[in-house]
């Protein structure tokens, strides 16, 4: 088995057609600060364009269960993309209100820490290990130390997410390092924030698809 792609900071619905095109199974829009946030009625049709084939993520940061809870019923989100750091309590608090599936962010400068990591493994549904950036979500094109990342704690229950920095350039580097379940690119697919570029979509599902084949 190989890495499964998504597409994360949909804005627009012809981006989300284009990742469906590219036989991505997650397609992601963002809830919190940033330059691709959207409504809940915005990323339902952002969504929607992307078809009944494609998980649906949305991505949360500093928002409480119950507000949460209203963004997935509105945006009919599968899965819940918590950022901040989450506690393995904020995970469980968030699935209860929610009923969907929670992806927890951790945020490395290098090694993973494995108490965090320990903590959150088989209570969360996925952990992400993404870039920290000082004061940003993610989406900076910003990369962690994969090396130091993998010679550290990795989930053994929950699948792992690899995000930040990615490209069509280097994604099967991350793979080959970290050999995640998951690599989820924002900015390293974009024209500009929130605008994706079709062909380095393209680049990027076939870049994934071809260190699958190398594994």
């Amino acid at each position: 088995m190989g890495a499964d792609v998504k597409f994360c900071g949909l804005v627009r619905e012809e981006d989300a057609r284009q990742a469906a095109m590219c036989g991505v199974r997650y397609a992601g829009v963002v809830f919190a600060e940033s330059p691709r946030r959207v409504s809940a009625e915005q990323g339902a049709r952002v969504l929607d364009a992307a078809g009944r084939d494609v998980a649906r993520v949305g991505v949360f940061a500093d928002a409480d269960a119950e507000a949460i809870a209203g963004a997935v019923r509105a945006a009919r989100l599968e899965i819940v993309q918590l950022h901040g750091d989450p506690s393995a309590r904020e995970v469980r608090a968030v699935r209860a209100a929610t009923g969907a599936r929670i992806w927890a962010v951790l945020r490395l400068t290098g090694a993973a820490p494995a108490e965090r990591v320990a903590e959150l493994d088989g209570e969360a549904d996925g952990i992400v290990f993404e870039a920290y950036v000082p004061g940003r979500l993610g989406g900076t094109g910003r990369r962690f130390d994969w090396e130091a990342a993998a010679a550290g704690a990795r989930p053994r229950v929950s699948p792992l997410i690899v995000a930040g920095g990615l490209t069509p350039e280097n994604v099967a580097v991350a793979i080959a390092a970290l050999a995640p379940d998951v690599v989820d690119v924002s900015s390293g697919v974009e024209v500009r924030p929130g605008v994706k570029d079709h062909d380095r979509m393209r680049a990027f599902a076939d870049a994934v698809r071809l260190a699958r084949v190398a594994r």
